[in-house]
């Protein structure tokens, strides 16, 4: 695990070390145990290193027998030892023992193609001297960031995008033309980015340059094809063997490794399949908040010392009250990009625990995804007992239901605001049905909100929506969250919030193969009768018991709406203040005071969106006003003073 980065001139001339270390300066959190480059004439790669395999002959880059390849890696191959066995029966000679090292003799033995060998989550740079060829790539699913800036003189690249900003010429400069989609979806998804001039690559997706050119070409891409042979019996066998599987591979490790534990059923899974690969108890963290009732809401601790208790985990916990106005600045510069979804304060301060007693985390991300664990995938289930009543009584329902309060940090609320909208969307059409429950802040609410209209360009679900071709209406909304919310917002927080930490997160729901089986179950089985992760909680039924597998879900979050309302509002008001909006330029005063009274009268649940507007202004005084966090932060608690 570490950070990598590179730079390949494409005007011929030399590549700089000093620029390279520059680079690797400011990802130093990501790897703080070693550094190294390889320079080229004009390429060169480097890293900074957290030694998690061969600690001692890890160091990278690496290099095959004759010097004509280079390698850096950031990640973990879990398949390397089968890798290693094969490619030493072929004659190859091993340097180390470090995992990445299988990557430079597959590419020698099987060119492009050796990426398809690969399990793991990774990003790398590959330097084939032989070719004057470069070759980057990044995992299947977007478990591990990359992002790449090309200009006339060259293409540089880097694990986080502020490491691309230490590049001679290189301002942090707005892209104005991802602000309306960032405050539709909450995040920018690839190949967006916030700053202009720099893009992220997609997932499953290989660059090379070579001879001046620059080619780039997806390498995999989600199964469309449903299984209608294998019974339900069936599917619950291979989704319990393939659980334990992934889980088992992911437990590699020459550090202490442990796993974060809310109690839920991914992470229970998850901590319950190492014990049982475990010869020593499994190292345990989780969360919770100090407050009263929006607190208590995401208190998962009782369930979470329930799972401990029944592994023999060696747990430990961590109950806090944030220092939120502190925090933010400083996150946000590790985020490289504003988001509007409170997971990455949990996943700082939960890593930031962990990260005293170990090096390696294993997190039950991804699971909602793959087996149907969110309640917007109930919205078709729902939508068709609707449509079985009389028109009159759906309208008299709908009407009613615009009057309803909102806010999910009460339980009553919460419940209000979910059925509010449902009854919003159940006329729509699915594909857009699914939009109203992803988007933050509806298109339209958007456009009021632009002081200049959107650059025109495609809308990332759009986007995402065409390429899905799946008549499996539960499967074509999995395939949706794998192109856009699963690896811009979820695993782009927890890599960045991780690694703040220097802090390796590996998500075993998300290995690949697991994901190819859940995205060939039907989903009329993957979630029966509107039992949520039903053939998951059936392949679980062995290992964890009824009250865990069945218990209401709650999110990973912060009861950041609440808090909104109450000691952030000074906060708030300050940030999105008409004065502040007018001197950046980018959105109505008007628009954004009407938000933030419907949020504080309970006419809207107005979380999101204000955290991605307050979110944004703290990521411009970072990046665009060239401030220091720290800085930041120190105005900021004079606001709430």
């Amino acid at each position: 695990m570490c950070g990598i980065h590179g730079i390949y001139r494409l005007d011929g001339q030399k590549v700089e070390p000093a620029l390279l270390s520059a680079m690797g300066n400011v990802t130093q959190h990501r790897g703080p145990d070693d550094e190294g480059m390889h320079i080229d004439a004009d390429c060169g790669i480097a890293m900074r290193r957290l030694s998690i395999i061969d600690l001692a002959g890890g160091h990278q880059p690496l290099s095959n027998q004759d010097g004509s390849l280079w390698l850096v890696c950031n990640g973990e191959i879990y398949n390397y030892r089968e890798l290693r066995t094969g490619l030493q029966a072929k004659g190859y000679v091993f340097k180390t023992g470090s995992d990445s090292e299988v990557l430079l003799h597959l590419y020698d033995a099987e060119g492009d193609e050796f990426v398809h060998r690969l399990n793991g989550m990774f990003d790398f740079a590959l330097w084939d001297a032989r070719r004057r060829r470069l070759l980057i790539g990044r995992d299947r699913i977007g478990v591990k960031p990359l992002y790449v800036l090309q200009d006339g003189q060259r293409l540089a690249f880097a694990t986080e995008a502020k490491a691309l900003l230490a590049l001679p010429g290189i301002k942090a400069e707005l892209d104005r033309s991802v602000v309306a989609s960032y405050l539709h979806l909450g995040y920018v998804a690839a190949p967006g980015c916030i700053f202009k001039g720099i893009r992220k690559l997609a997932p499953a997706t290989l660059l090379a340059v070579e001879g001046g050119q620059v080619r780039e070409w997806r390498y995999w891409r989600l199964p469309t094809e449903i299984d209608k042979v294998s019974t339900e019996q069936q599917w619950t066998a291979k989704v319990r063997t393939q659980l334990e599987e992934s889980v088992r591979m992911q437990m590699v490790s020459d550090v202490p490794i442990g796993a974060f534990l809310s109690g839920g059923v991914d992470s229970s899974a998850v901590v319950g399949y190492m014990a049982r690969h475990s010869s020593q108890p499994i190292r345990t963290y989780s969360i919770g908040f100090e407050g009263g009732v929006a607190e208590a809401l995401y208190n998962e601790l009782p369930y979470a010392r329930q799972v401990s208790r029944l592994f023999g985990t060696q747990h430990r916990e961590i109950v806090v009250k944030p220092d939120v106005v502190g925090l933010l600045p400083m996150l946000l510069w590790h985020m490289d990009e504003p988001l509007a979804d409170t997971a990455f304060i949990t996943t700082y301060l939960v890593s930031q625990f962990a990260r005293q007693d170990v090096k390696v985390i294993l997190s039950g991300v991804g699971g909602d995804e793959l087996f149907g664990g969110y309640r917007r995938y109930l919205g078709a289930h729902y939508a068709s007992r609707f449509h079985a009543l009389p028109a009159w009584l759906r309208h008299a329902v709908a009407v009613g239901a615009r009057r309803l309060p909102a806010d999910r940090h009460s339980g009553l609320l919460n419940m209000l605001r979910l059925a509010k909208g449902f009854v919003a969307t159940a006329e729509m059409a699915p594909d857009e049905r699914y939009r109203s429950y992803l988007q933050v802040l509806g298109r339209d609410v958007v456009a009021q909100l632009m002081l200049e209209p959107s650059a025109s360009g495609q809308d990332p679900l759009d986007l995402a929506f065409a390429g899905a071709g799946n008549a499996d209406d539960l499967n074509r909304m999995f395939a949706v969250d794998a192109e856009t919310q699963l690896p811009d917002d979820l695993l782009m927080l927890t890599d960045k919030m991780s690694m703040a930490v220097s802090l390796e997160c590996r998500v075993p729901l998300l290995d690949h193969d697991l994901v190819e089986l859940a995205a060939a179950m039907p989903g009329a089985i993957k979630m029966k009768g509107g039992r949520l992760k039903h053939v998951m909680k059936e392949a679980l039924s062995d290992l964890l018991p009824d009250d865990i597998l069945n218990r209401k879900k709650r999110g990973f979050g912060t009861p950041m709406g609440a808090w909104l309302k109450g000691e952030l509002a000074p906060l708030l008001r300050r940030l999105l203040a008409p004065e502040v909006l007018r001197a950046r330029g980018l959105f109505r005063p008007e628009i954004v005071a009407g938000l933030m009274a419907d949020h504080e009268a309970n006419r809207i649940d107005g979380t999101d969106p204000l955290l991605a507007l307050m979110n944004l202004e703290i990521w411009s005084r970072i990046y665009l006003d060239g401030r220091a966090p720290d800085d930041v932060a120190t105005e900021l608690k004079t606001y709430v003073a």
